[in-house]
């Protein structure tokens, strides 16, 4: 049976909307799904920092929604911006359910519109500011074409980029980008276009693997990279210890599936880059907040009973030995999976993905509870750390995946 194909993310009452504006100069999209509570909020600001800091820009606040059944759409709606230069659309986006499909709808009003910056905002952001505008547009009008944010983070946020997605977008293709999944970038009108000709819409990576996808391509287009200052990012955060399977699986796949397609690309690489980190710096600090640390081993030691065997074919000897003894501890506090058995973990299961073609999903599925004990090892090593502390041990720790580069070469070939 042939598969039905979306042939454009965007509905008819978007397209004539976007028809009858014509031109914009700058588009500003959000993904939504669920965010009745901050999404008036983060219109708000947005139209602000436009007003304020580009108010001769011809401008589109574009909300791409995902079918919320709360308040959503009637929230966005009900939002109003006073400003003749201004508009906003609020419409249900077309395909695969997920952020990517909600990108793909924003992108294809960006091109109808030839804007020349597009930058997307999360839904959830609480911590946006009218300076976020500006940090963000300002680069792709000066001849960058991909801007990452660069965000002031509590320590124990962004686990799956802390323990995978910055570390392996750094050794395998040589950026630092310090947030390659921070959900909040901006593009020039030529990325935009780059990323519309790649056929990966009505695939997993419309789903949470888009940011990744953004990412990468953009390193291996050859994109001029930059970091935008955001300060704190503050939205909805999600506790590591409560379950992060499905964002979890849709982020790493999409980073080994990638592995997969680039595999020359990285293969050449040695050592990583800086890029530039540009505008002013924007003084919020992150917000606490607590982890179940006794979730996160009872998670890995149900792991252990369930996909032991398996993780014995696929990890070093040694490594597995250092696994069964942490399925023993009984205090807490005393559990620590060192960095560098780590980092031969990850490497180890991306080879087996590379391996195992038909059952990759389920693979990484079994990888989730070596996961979770990293992140309660990181909870006992950075307990009493300060953010700069914390921060220096992630370089340390991306400086050794890099070293280890020819160990995940040696096992995948």
């Amino acid at each position: 049976m042939r598969k039905y194909r979306v042939i454009t993310a965007l509905r008819d009452d978007a397209r004539k909307a976007i028809e009858n504006l014509n031109s914009a100069d700058i588009v500003i999209g959000i993904p939504a799904y669920y965010s009745q509570n901050t999404i008036s909020h983060v219109i708000k600001q947005a139209a602000f920092g436009l007003e304020k800091y580009y108010p001769d820009c011809k401008s589109l606040i574009f909300v791409a929604d995902g079918g919320s059944t709360d308040d959503t759409r009637e929230e966005a709606l009900n939002t109003v911006i006073d400003s003749f230069n201004i508009k906003k659309l609020v419409s249900i986006y077309r395909g695969i359910p997920g952020k990517g499909s909600a990108i793909r709808a924003i992108f294809e009003a960006a091109q109808f519109l030839q804007a020349k910056s597009v930058v997307l905002f999360d839904s959830d952001l609480r911590s946006i500011i009218p300076e976020w505008i500006k940090n963000m547009v300002e680069p792709t009008l000066n001849g960058y074409d991909y801007v990452a944010p660069f965000y002031k983070r509590y320590k124990f946020d962004a686990t799956i980029t802390n323990t995978i997605a910055y570390n392996l977008t750094r050794a395998l293709y040589g950026k630092r980008i310090r947030q390659p999944i921070g959900g909040d970038f901006a593009f020039s009108n030529r990325m935009v276009k780059e990323y519309m000709e790649e056929d990966v819409w009505e695939s997993e990576i419309a789903k949470f693997g888009v940011d990744i996808w953004l990412t990468t391509t953009a390193i291996v287009k050859n994109a001029n990279i930059c970091e935008a200052r955001l300060g704190a990012k503050i939205h909805n955060a999600k506790d590591p210890s409560s379950d992060l399977s499905s964002m979890y699986r849709e982020v790493v796949g999409t980073i080994f599936k990638l592995s997969e397609k680039y595999e020359k690309f990285w293969k050449k690489i040695k050592g990583s880059k800086s890029v530039p980190i540009v505008g002013e710096d924007i003084g919020e600090e992150p917000e606490p907040f607590e982890i179940d640390i006794e979730g996160l081993i009872e998670y890995f030691k149900i792991g252990y009973n369930n996909f032991g065997v398996l993780w014995e074919k696929i990890l070093d000897k040694n490594d597995f030995k250092r696994i069964s003894s942490l399925a023993k501890i009984d205090n807490s506090k005393n559990f620590i999976l060192e960095n560098s058995c780590w980092i031969r973990i990850v490497y180890s299961y991306m080879a087996a993905f590379h391996k195992t073609p038909r059952q990759e999903m389920k693979l990484l599925e079994t990888m989730i509870p070596l996961y979770n004990a990293r992140v309660a090892s990181l909870v006992n090593e950075l307990d009493g750390k300060s953010s700069t502390e914390a921060e220096e041990y992630y370089e340390k720790q991306a400086c050794e995946f890099e070293k280890m580069k020819d160990y995940l070469i040696k096992k995948w070939d």
